[in-house]
């Protein structure tokens, strides 16, 4: 997979014990990377990192810390840096704004200034989210050209941190001087709602729903008229793996901010994703929070992925029908028989990409 480029790469994971990072750490080490990963700890008990036992090397800290974060990136050399390290929570954004920002945005910088300083780093994917767009409720998806925006402190903050991307790829990783003042591509990446095993965050549609049900509890639904990208963990992870390849093979038109979302029939309301989880978990009940006091939050949100499927051939393998149903068997299998099935989905997910001739999977 990936032309074989992550095997024995030493690559550098910030976020590894969250969702996303937990994922990304477990394909990578199936391929052979020597994984440093630098996070607070895991967030939530249970939680996916711990169940996995990958056994890589784990380093606790403050992505904050920016003497910590370049120490780390001094004493590992990495080739290549995922930043994934982030509050990632909309709600938690209005609760703590100065804390999002703080994380967002300086641990950002610092990721960054760290690399600068440790100069061994050949590629940095910073991943950000589909709500870094200025959101005006369009029913069609956003382009990497958009503007930038947020309304609410999460949004805006991944916002500032594509700004920022922009920005250090301008000043210090400037592309007309790769490979004779510096040797560091830097690209950016942007996810629609990602649903998958493991993932017990707060105020998140499905761990909310995961929750309630093992408490035999109903779970309260807030905005299901909200439309959203939905995608499997794996399909982002996917693009942001090709984005990484491209990166470390030098190839300097990559260098730029990406979309990866899921085919048009991903886009669905929270009510239907609802729906469609009780279907493959019937024990699930659910209700509609009727409460007027709910923070602002988007309503339309779509992700145009017409780049990155153009130029860098990537493409979905799994449709919204089958994210949902990995996602609520995933759940069933580890609360009912105390199974955790991310390798077999990984390995499936990987086989189904073979047989689409899906372009990283190829020999």
């Amino acid at each position: 997979m990936f032309n074989r480029i992550y095997h024995n790469k030493r690559v550098l994971i910030t976020g590894h014990t969250g969702f996303k990072g937990s994922w990304l750490a477990l394909w990578l080490s199936q391929m052979g990377a020597k994984i440093t990963g630098y996070s607070l700890q895991p967030p939530t008990e249970p939680n996916h990192f711990q169940l996995l036992d990958i056994g890589i090397n784990s380093i606790i800290g403050d992505i904050c810390d920016a003497g910590k974060v370049k120490q780390v990136f001094k004493e590992q050399q990495p080739e290549i840096v995922f930043h994934l390290a982030a509050q990632p929570i909309v709600r938690l954004s209005y609760k703590d704004p100065v804390e999002t920002f703080a994380i967002n945005v300086m641990g950002t910088i610092n990721v960054f200034e760290a690399s600068r300083a440790s100069g061994m780093v050949r590629a940095i994917v910073n991943i950000t989210s589909d709500k870094c767009y200025e959101n005006r409720e369009w029913t069609w998806g956003y382009r990497e050209i958009d503007p930038l925006g947020g309304h609410d402190p999460y949004s805006a903050s991944k916002g500032c941190s594509e700004l920022i991307t922009s920005c250090w790829r301008n000043s210090f990783f400037n592309l007309n001087d790769y490979r004779s003042a510096h040797n560091t591509l830097l690209a950016s990446g942007r996810a629609g709602n990602v649903i998958g095993g493991g993932d017990w965050a707060v105020d998140r549609l499905i761990p909310d729903m995961m929750r309630a049900v093992t408490q035999n509890e109903k779970v309260k639904i807030r905005n299901p008229h909200a439309t959203r990208p939905w995608q499997h963990v794996l399909e982002p992870l996917s693009g942001y793996l090709l984005l990484g390849q491209k990166l470390l093979e030098g190839r300097k038109e990559f260098a730029e901010a990406w979309n990866f979302g899921p085919f048009e029939g991903g886009n669905a309301t929270v009510g239907e994703i609802a729906g469609q989880i009780k279907m493959f978990w019937p024990k699930i009940d659910y209700e509609i929070d009727t409460s007027p006091n709910q923070p602002h939050e988007a309503g339309m949100l779509r992700l145009d992925c017409s780049k990155s499927r153009t130029k860098m051939q990537w493409k979905p393998v799994w449709d919204g029908k089958t994210a949902v149903e990995k996602t609520a068997l995933w759940y069933r299998a580890f609360y009912e028989s105390n199974e955790v099935q991310s390798l077999e989905d990984l390995y499936k997910y990987i086989t189904d990409a073979k047989c689409k001739h899906i372009v990283w999977a190829e020999e």
